[in-house]
């Protein structure tokens, strides 16, 4: 008998590619399920192949709020757009994806008694009132808001995670991702370090939306998804903050990739969007207790490797 087959709604996408990769490597029959709306197979870039010939790697496009049926032994359900720019674009395509692709993941789990494991985020802390963001805290929360689809779809995505484990007692783990950057990441998708990388190696002026004293947390691609396969792993069902708690503002972030361009940016300010948080950074208390997780890859090496992928992406 091989290993378990995994499924992974969302592979080709940013974080989905990397987890495809990670678990393909460790000798799992892996199934990448995506509908190609953010999600690209170019994320695998020179693996396609091999990844095809391998004989325990699929490729499947399917959209998960249809319902489907396959035989797996653990889901990781990362299906959903991330950044504003796609999450925006079709809001009411987004809460579907959320709340119905997470109750068919949530049936097919059930049918096939597989573990399953939500990527939900740290946007179900809204604009937080408590700092850093503990587990445990409610989030504040715009539920009309322009953001809320991916906010709100979260949390009632995280809500029909419990209730099926409460009623059904399907086998679930919760992941809250805080900010995640690396290779494979959309260009232009809204997210700040690929707006700032883009900007920069385009020669444009960096957009500051508001003052640049707002913080982020930056967590690097391949930690990130140490800590999913982590918590897969664990006995522990969560939910459990995953990221890099080593706050800084987004104007110190320009600094970094200054120096790692090694030549100054232009920065031009433009009004914060609504509903935009001022203050994100994980309390990764449980997950350093629970799953002895700790982001390993540091913000100016992570920079550069980002920057080289973009340099290409760009066809700089």
């Amino acid at each position: 008998m091989g290993k378990d087959v995994v499924l992974v709604t969302g592979g080709a996408g940013f974080i989905g590619s990397h987890l495809c990769l990670r678990l393909f490597d460790e000798g799992y029959h892996v199934i990448c399920l995506d509908n190609y709306f953010t999600g690209r197979l170019e994320n695998f870039g020179d693996r396609y192949q091999e990844l095809l010939l391998s004989g325990r790697f699929e490729f499947l496009r399917h959209d998960v709020i249809h319902p489907i049926a396959l035989e797996v032994d653990k889901i990781y359900h990362l299906a959903c757009p991330a950044s504003p720019v796609y999450y925006q674009y079709n809001p009411v395509k987004t809460i579907k994806t959320n709340v119905l692709g997470t109750y068919n993941m949530l049936g097919l789990a059930k049918r096939v008694r597989a573990r399953i494991l939500l990527a939900s985020t740290s946007e179900v802390y809204g604009d937080p009132q408590v700092h850093p963001q503990p587990e445990t805290y409610w989030g504040h929360v715009n539920p009309i808001g322009i953001r809320s689809c991916y906010d709100e779809g979260k949390r009632v995505a995280e809500t029909l995670m419990m209730d099926y484990h409460r009623q059904n007692k399907v086998d679930i783990r919760i992941a809250r991702i805080f900010n995640t950057y690396g290779p494979n990441m959309a260009v232009d998708d809204g997210r700040v370090m690929s707006n700032f990388i883009c900007q920069a190696l385009r020669g444009e002026a960096i957009t500051m939306y508001g003052s640049g004293e707002q913080t982020r947390s930056f967590c690097y691609v391949s930690d990130l998804v140490d800590g999913l396969c982590r918590l897969m792993e664990s006995e522990h069902i969560g939910p459990i903050n995953l990221g890099n708690d080593s706050e800084i503002t987004l104007l110190e972030l320009v600094k970094t990739i200054e120096k790692a361009m090694g030549r100054p940016l232009p920065v031009e300010h433009k009004p914060l969007p609504q509903d935009d948080p001022c203050r994100r950074r994980p309390d990764l208390s449980k997950a350093r207790e629970l799953l002895g997780y700790e982001p390993k890859v540091p913000l100016e090496e992570g920079v550069r490797k980002t920057i080289e992928y973009f340099r290409k992406a760009l066809g700089d």
